[in-house]
């Protein structure tokens, strides 16, 4: 009876193994999918999370980069002076005008001033260079454009000023667009405009003795209008002279037939003057050679006007 029911209880317990045997699998195979679904989740929500912060570091959908966005503040400027060049004065300023929203220097100023004066804008010019000395005071163009603009709206005691303190700001801050010689010109024209005629030759003479830029013959011809009202009229006679020899030089170097017309007529009238000067001091002969001279470039131009005027002369000293 014992060994029935021990048999009883193993087949039972093998049945019972048996069982779990056989459903083992099933319960296996549901547990893997189960933790492989939780991870392919976390995976799966990690790549969402990256992706969407990734998304924001990204630049907005309406926001675009134009090449306007991309050019700096020395492009504006290179372009505003090609166009200065061509005359195109409010496309250089439009340049000037982002140049400044972007970086105002006093350079910058200083460049829109000048295209303002050019175009007549002048209380414009103004602003631009006192806007231009405020950021830096030994701005010598600036204080030069000033003086150009002020002798344009004939304020000619402030050009003075302006032209002094160019002086001293190219002393202190050398400019590479200016001379000490063109300086010491100007001021010397607005001496001679004063009648300062002796400050007028202290500085033509100045002028004259730098080693820099290329000297101009209206230096000469200037001066010797500061001679010739000192009554010093063989100082001013060799100024007219050397004012021609200065226009033969350079003569054939204009850059145009325009420019060439333009000096050989200034050559024309300092020969006239410098034959008026010779009659004054009893030179004769000098100052019919000066006429002959007069005389030969106006026929050269055709310039009928001109060959009668000194004709009429001639013909008087004859």
């Amino acid at each position: 009876m014992k060994k029935i029911q021990s048999k009883k209880v193993k087949t039972t317990l093998n049945t019972r193994k048996a069982g779990i045997s056989k459903n083992a699998p099933a319960v296996w195979s549901w547990s893997i999918y189960g933790y492989w679904f939780i991870i392919l989740f976390f995976i799966a929500s990690t790549f969402y999370i990256l992706g969407r912060s990734h998304e924001f570091m990204q630049p907005r959908s309406n926001v675009t980069v134009t090449e306007e966005s991309l050019i700096q503040p020395e492009d504006y400027i290179e372009q505003a002076k090609a166009k200065i060049t061509v005359e195109d004065m409010e496309g250089a300023i439009a340049d000037l005008n982002a140049a400044i929203d972007a970086n105002a220097s006093s350079n910058t100023y200083t460049l829109r001033g000048e295209a303002h004066m050019q175009m007549g804008n002048y209380q414009s010019a103004l602003n631009d260079f006192d806007a231009a000395l405020e950021i830096d005071g030994v701005n010598a163009v600036a204080f030069y454009d000033r003086a150009l603009l002020n002798m344009r709206l004939e304020n000619y005691e402030a050009a003075l000023t302006d032209i002094n303190n160019a002086l001293a700001a190219q002393s202190m801050k050398p400019s590479d667009v200016l001379t000490l010689r063109d300086l010491y010109a100007k001021r010397g024209q607005l001496n001679l405009w004063a009648k300062n005629w002796q400050g007028a030759i202290a500085d033509y003479t100045n002028s004259l003795a730098r080693a820099e830029g290329s000297v101009s013959a209206n230096v000469y011809a200037e001066r010797a209008e500061a001679y010739t009202a000192l009554g010093e009229y063989e100082n001013a006679i060799n100024d007219y002279t050397s004012a021609v020899r200065v226009i033969s030089e350079q003569i054939q170097a204009a850059p145009d037939q325009e420019t060439r017309e333009v000096q050989s007529s200034n050559a024309m009238s300092y020969f006239e003057k410098s034959a008026a000067l010779n009659l004054n001091i009893g030179n004769t002969d000098a100052a019919k050679t000066d006429l002959e001279s007069a005389f030969a470039i106006a026929s050269a131009l055709n310039d009928e006007e001109s060959m009668t005027r000194i004709q009429n002369l001639l013909s008087d000293l004859n």
